[in-house]
């Protein structure tokens, strides 16, 4: 439910990890990113000349900056593309404000802000899931935000109940422990992987001295000695509206919001303790308003002296992490500078010449060479400081120290010799495409705005580092190299794996209950929810009915066509039937190894070529494999989608998938699986689906090392061949284009595109359920975190249960918090960092999971509470009360989702996959509101079934010691 945040990989705007393990899509092969990332290109824009022409509409332009007398400030930007609104509250404190002995002090406290208040003593999350809205929250290094997006009419709630969880919030005992067992279950999922591992221990290198040293969300030996007293007088410090910055984006009127939040949040008293503003920073503040100073720590840490970058604590040898895993990771940090200072823009155009796509210089001199099978990298910038992290994954038998040998030689050839002109612009052009694609929903664009704020003070920082980077020079990009990139200043880690086995338990089977005795408890009516929300706007928004155009080439492709002038970018959705239920067994990984490999050369352009074309224009080409398919995604500029349309076709049609450019793939699969089958999550989600769908079954077969070798070039060109048709193929674009020019380019790009025969298909045998509970348990070595998969087949996407399954899934585990399995096993009894329930469905197959995250210690009573919830329901089904809160929840998601560009192009895709009429789009909410109270007990009583159900659970070695039932 909760995380806390690292980095974008291009600047400033956070990324916000849920880093809860999310659900896998069992009907999906794990998604096999395109190796580069697709950007097409046929005449050039500067980037000086994409951010005068575009970022001021889409960033601050309409932009209104107020500030209470309270000192709290308001950020309001009116979009009316949707109905909705995101209503977010940024407070200016993170684990930037913590020391050794209270580390994840912050994110403990975000997640006790869920807990409810005094005015309203039940748990936060079924209020915002009752209103249906999207939230959640994060803790970083400079501040913790708390966000939801709703439809417009629910506006003034959201804000009523940020208000009172900003002053009002309570602390007490019983949920301090119960959420410090969630808390630590969470960091032990972190723990799990060795790059966290490894980044924790260069990162307490590179700053020993401050706290952008100390992990984000705490230690555990910190998070267990936490006291009631420490959280409530940090809440006090720094929960205030004079720390605060409240952002509001959307379809709303600025006025009478703006009156709403005098009223709501006006009365709420600034806090001396918390470092308050004076009153002559009160008042309203609009676009002409000056620039506003950074705002220091509240509280100052003077333990934790701001570092010099110049002079950084470096060991002189690599920090060697020798653990239990499974790949070599080599890390590299940098110090750099606070995000203020002039050299951050040219510091991030670096980075892309550096790391973005295929010609970049670290990936030529790794991954091309065989060295490694990954390099990432990014540019921190913060309140206090920054760095540059470069994370490089080994290939097979690789030496990190002649990795680390060839990374400083690149690095250095590059500030002996200079970039070229060509390459400043095309990263320059990637960096703000990056940026201007990364802000089409009105979630994302809130973001930017709180975290501008609060990390620099100047909403417009975005707007003016974008500025600073279109005048980005060669010379500028040596000169920070030269700066920053010392060997001096660098702290280096190597991660080196000891010999690792995962031992597997077998098969269980057990019928009688656990002797744990865990009641669930009473499940909180919806009546009490009702009486603790906020009064909503009961007129009701109507959403446009505005449907996509359909065609249809001769040659059977099928294109679906949504117009939308909000921002000058265009969406791309596709599907080729050619998933890997396609797989022969002996070479699971085929149907990935072909997607993996389209954008590797056509018969009229290599693999740089592509690259090169597509890294000009900052756009994204990407191909992911699934089980009933491939699907196409891909992000453009609107002046570029006819290039991005032209490349798409030349893959389809043209790959010639060159014999180096698979083998290179093929290491780098290898490596790649090595990796998943350390992961708790990867190993349980294999061993669940194939303990539910039988041999010889489309959904049994996984890639191992021996199908993946098994796999020759002519593979590969014969099943290109065979599934890759213009009859099994759609296509959705969403965005900014001219339906007829559209079309034209379309059947100018794909309608030569000819086979033969009949398109393959196949038959999936029936499945029966399991007879009896089976339980297993795979040991995977030095995992400090366990992972749980339960569950059986389900149904298809075309059952007449189908809408009363989605209601019933809600009310059973569809949020972590509001949900029955939420309530007990995650809320009450602190046993889960994030549980939930699925009804996976497919064309041919579907399958019912339960996925939990837990302390191994744990796992049994999850288990056991899990199984209680479910029998119970099986057994006296829900009230009519959950089926309507549950029916107006999955009705608000769904239409706050429609308002995402990428959500809208992607449901338009699939009902055209599944053969829904296109008007699915808008009947989907009117099918959930016509599911009845009888139709989803019915569906309890059939689709639930705690006795004869599938369990596996992933993780350390004390779980070997226990039965888990």
């Amino acid at each position: 439910m909760y995380g806390f945040s690292r980095f974008y990989k291009y600047p400033l705007p956070l990324l916000i990890l849920s880093l809860w393990l999310v659900a896998v899509f069992l009907l999906s092969e794990q998604s096999a990113n395109s190796q580069h990332p697709a950007i097409s290109n046929k005449e050039k824009y500067q980037s000086t000349f994409l951010v005068k022409r575009i970022m001021p509409s889409t960033l601050t332009e309409n932009v209104r900056k107020t500030v209470l007398e309270n000192g709290l400030t308001v950020l309001t930007k009116e979009v009316h593309t949707a109905p909705v609104v995101t209503v977010q509250v940024w407070y200016k404190v993170g684990s930037r404000n913590e020391e050794p002995g209270v580390n994840g002090i912050a994110h403990q406290l975000e997640h006790l802000m869920f807990k409810g208040t005094q005015n309203r003593p039940i748990q936060f999350g079924r209020l915002f899931s009752a209103l249906g809205s999207d939230s959640n929250a994060f803790t970083s290094y400079d501040q913790t935000a708390y966000y939801g997006t709703v439809e417009r009419n629910k506006l003034k709630a959201l804000l009523v109940l940020e208000a009172d969880r900003m002053q009002n919030s309570q602390i007490e005992p019983e949920q301090l422990a119960s959420e410090k067992r969630v808390v630590i279950s969470e960091l032990q999922g972190y723990e799990n992987s060795p790059e966290y591992r490894l980044n924790r221990a260069v990162m307490q290198a590179v700053f020993p001295n401050h706290a952008y040293g100390l992990p984000v969300g705490g230690t555990k030996a910190d998070v267990e000695k936490f006291e009631v007293e420490q959280v409530q007088k940090y809440y006090r410090n720094f929960y205030s509206p004079d720390n605060a910055v409240l952002v509001i984006v959307g379809d709303f009127q600025t006025g009478n919001t703006l009156e709403t939040i005098k009223e709501v949040f006006g009365k709420l008293p600034k806090r001396q303790e918390a470092g308050g503003r004076g009153a002559g920073e009160a008042g309203e503040a609009g676009e002409a308003g000056g620039e506003e100073l950074i705002t220091k720590c509240p509280i100052p840490n003077s333990q934790f002296p701001i570092p010099n970058s110049s002079s950084p604590s470096s060991p002189s040898s690599p920090i060697v992490l020798r653990e239990p895993g499974a790949g070599r990771l080599l890390q590299v940090v940098y110090p750099l500078p606070d995000a203020n200072q002039p050299d951050v823009p040219t510091l991030d155009v670096m980075d892309y010449i550096f790391t973005e796509g295929r010609n970049s210089r670290l990936y030529q001199a790794l991954v091309e060479s065989g060295l490694a099978s990954e390099v990432t990298a990014s540019v921190t910038s913060l309140r206090e400081s920054g760095w540059y992290e470069v994370l490089v994954t080994a290939g097979s038998k690789q030496d990190l120290k002649k990795i680390d040998s060839v990374l400083s030689s690149a690095i250095a050839n590059v500030a002996e010799k200079g970039v070229t002109t060509e390459e400043v612009e095309r990263a320059k052009t990637q960096l703000t495409a990056d940026v201007i694609l990364s802000n089409r929903d009105i979630t994302s664009q809130a973001m930017r705005l709180g975290n501008d704020e609060t990390t620099v003070g100047d909403y417009r920082y975005t707007e003016r580092y974008l500025t600073a980077v279109s005048l980005v020079k060669p010379t500028d990009v040596v000169a920070v190299i030269n700066k920053y990139l010392t060997k001096e200043s660098r702290t280096v880690g190597f991660f080196e794996p000891t010999q690792k086995q995962i031992t597997g338990v077998g098969d269980k089977p057990d019928s009688a209950q656990t002797t744990e005795n865990f009641s669930p408890g009473v499940p909180v009516l919806p009546s009490e929810v009702s009486k603790y929300l906020p009064p909503v706007d009961l007129a009701t928004d109507a959403i446009a009915q505005v449907l996509p155009q359909e065609f249809k080439l001769i040659n059977g492709l099928r294109i679906l066509l949504l117009p939308d002038r909000s921002t000058p970018t265009v969406t791309l959705s596709g599907y080729i039937q050619a998933g890997t239920e396609f797989d022969p067994e002996e070479r699971a990984g085929l149907a990935a190894f072909v997607a993996d490999n389209l954008l590797n050369g056509t018969k009229s352009k290599d693999v740089l070529t592509i690259a090169k074309i597509l890294a000009e224009r900052g756009a994204s080409l990407n191909f992911e494999v699934h089980r009933e398919g491939v699907h196409i995604e891909g992000d453009s500029l609107a002046g570029d989608l006819p290039v991005i349309l032209e490349i798409l076709a030349d893959v389809v049609k043209n790959s010639t998938f060159p014999a180096q450019e698979l083998e290179l793939h093929r290491q780098q699969t290898l490596t790649d699986l090595q990796l998943e089958l350390d992961e708790p999550s990867e190993v349980a989600r294999r061993i669940f689906v194939q303990s539910i769908y039988p041999k010889k079954h489309p959904l049994h077969t996984f890639p191992t090392e021996e199908s993946l070798q098994q796999i020759q070039r002519q593979d590969v060109i014969d099943f290109k061949a065979k599934h890759y048709r213009p009859d099994t193929t759609v296509l959705a674009l969403v965005g900014d284009f001219d339906l007829d020019k559209v079309r034209s380019l379309i059947q100018n790009e794909f309608g030569n595109w000819q086979v033969s025969g009949q398109a393959p298909t196949l038959k999936y045998p029936p499945v029966s359920m399991p007879q009896k509970i089976v339980s297993v348990n795979p040991v995977l070595p030095g995992k400090a975190q366990a992972v749980t998969y339960m569950g059986y087949t389900g149904i298809n996407r075309y059952d007449p249960r189908f809408h009363a399954a989605l209601v019933l899934n809600q009310i059973l585990g569809g949020d972590t918090l509001s949900s029955r399995l939420g309530a007990e096993v995650r809320d009450r009894q602190g046993l889960s960092y994030g549980i939930y329930s699925y009804f996976h469905t497919g064309k041919n197959a579907g399958t019912f999971l339960i996925e939990m995250q837990t302390s191994p210690e744990d796992s049994s009573k999850a288990i056991a509470s899990t199984r209680q919830i479910l029998q119970q329901i099986h057994e006296q089904g829900v009230t009519a009360l959950e089926v309507e809160t549950a029916k107006r929840t999955l009705i608000s998601n769904y239409n706050v989702s429609l308002a995402n560009p990428e959500e809208l192009t992607d449901r338009i895709l699939m009902n055209e996959v599944y053969g829904l009429d296109k008007v699915e789009l808008h009947s989907f909410t009117d099918k959930l509101q016509k599911v009845t109270f009888e139709q989803v007990n019915q569906a309890a009583r059939e689709l639930l079934h705690p006795d004869k159900i599938v369990v596996v659970t992933a993780g350390p070695s004390v779980l070997a010691e226990k039965s888990i039932r």
